[in-house]
């Protein structure tokens, strides 16, 4: 009876022991987790409506076959706005890439979407210790970017905003459903007519970071001054809600490429990694 005794002591003594390796192995790694993000760069990836991480892709796997980056994670955004994180580091983290995701991808309000930005961001922040950042946007994504810093430009206790770059952005509306979609744009980018949505971010032309952000437009145009789905003016209002308070910004049109083939583009991939990476 004692043999066995010492047996079941001994068998859960080596268990505690198993049980505290692992809890403090999970623990420094959690500490080494909390600061991996301090000396580097995250890019934030955001898709637009009706579409998911995966859009994202394309672009992301061309940064990783020219060897800029080493590090993709993702983040997934329940229909209640919490953010979840998932993904490996590897050892040294480079250049780290978040591939975000809306499971509701159809949430029309930009002012929730900007919140749910501001989620992904804290989440980062809390875990990864992410202090700076540059964030990347396909259509809608570009509106739930622009909230967010709507809401958050002067929030110091937020990362900061390197680098910003727009690929399709609808800031003036969408062709069939804004009669101001195509509304001709001053050379300072302003509209004639504003869209409601546009109005809503005039209030960021004093207060996007000043002197901060390098900016990065792209939009298409199968004819007409168009990507088949937004205006080029649309696109191109932007630069009126910078309020020249950008680092840098610059337009760049892709002839012959619709709205939602931006995102698949090797001239949108060099850009891309140009911008990020390279200036």
């Amino acid at each position: 009876m004692k043999k066995r005794w010492r047996f079941l002591i001994t068998i859960l003594f080596v268990f505690i022991i198993i049980c505290g390796g692992i809890l403090g192995f999970e623990n420094l790694r959690a500490k080494q987790d909390s600061n991996c993000f301090a000396n580097t760069t995250p890019t934030l990836f955001f898709h637009g409506y009706g579409s998911s991480s995966h859009a994202e892709e394309k672009m992301v796997n061309s940064l990783k076959k020219r060897g800029a980056t080493n590090t993709v994670i993702k983040a997934n955004v329940c229909p209640t706005g919490h953010a979840s994180l998932s993904g490996k580091l590897p050892s040294k983290v480079k250049n780290p890439i978040v591939e975000v995701n809306f499971e509701n991808n159809r949430e029309a309000n930009y002012s929730v979407d900007g919140k749910w930005v501001k989620n992904v961001v804290i989440a980062l922040q809390k875990r990864y210790g992410m202090q700076k950042m540059n964030m990347v946007g396909h259509s809608m994504g570009n509106m739930d970017i622009m909230y967010y810093l709507l809401a958050n430009a002067n929030n110091k206790k937020l990362p900061r905003l390197c680098k910003q770059i727009d690929i399709a952005g609808h800031f003036n509306g969408i062709l069939g459903y804004s009669k101001v979609n195509n509304s001709p744009v001053n050379m300072n980018g302003k509209p004639e007519s504003m869209d409601v949505a546009y109005q809503k971010l005039l209030p960021l032309r004093n207060k996007y970071p000043n002197k901060q952000v390098k900016v990065l437009n792209i939009y298409g145009n199968i004819g007409n001054k168009t990507d088949g789905t937004v205006s080029n003016n649309s696109s191109k209002s932007l630069k009126y809600l910078l309020n020249g308070r950008a680092l840098s910004y610059q337009e760049h049109e892709i002839d012959g490429v619709s709205h939602s083939k931006l995102h698949e583009n090797k001239e949108v991939d060099n850009l891309l990694y140009k911008f990020l990476y390279r200036e």
